[in-house]
């Protein structure tokens, strides 16, 4: 399916790429602190909202 070459650029890319994220975010975490205080419960709400409507949907169904 893919050629060896693909494969090790594959890896390659990802390991460069998951490693400058990482780096980034380390870098930024103070501002992410500060900035996104309080996000947590946007996403446990969101969570919330489509346990809820997957509850509803096997509780009609």
């Amino acid at each position: 399916m893919f050629t060896t070459g693909q494969l090790v650029f594959g890896i390659l890319f990802f390991i460069a790429f998951a490693t400058v994220i990482v780096f980034q975010y380390r870098k930024d975490l103070k501002l992410h602190k500060k900035y996104y205080k309080g996000t947590i419960w946007i996403l446990l709400a969101f969570i919330g909202f489509i346990a809820m409507i997957a509850a509803v949907k096997f509780l009609f169904m």
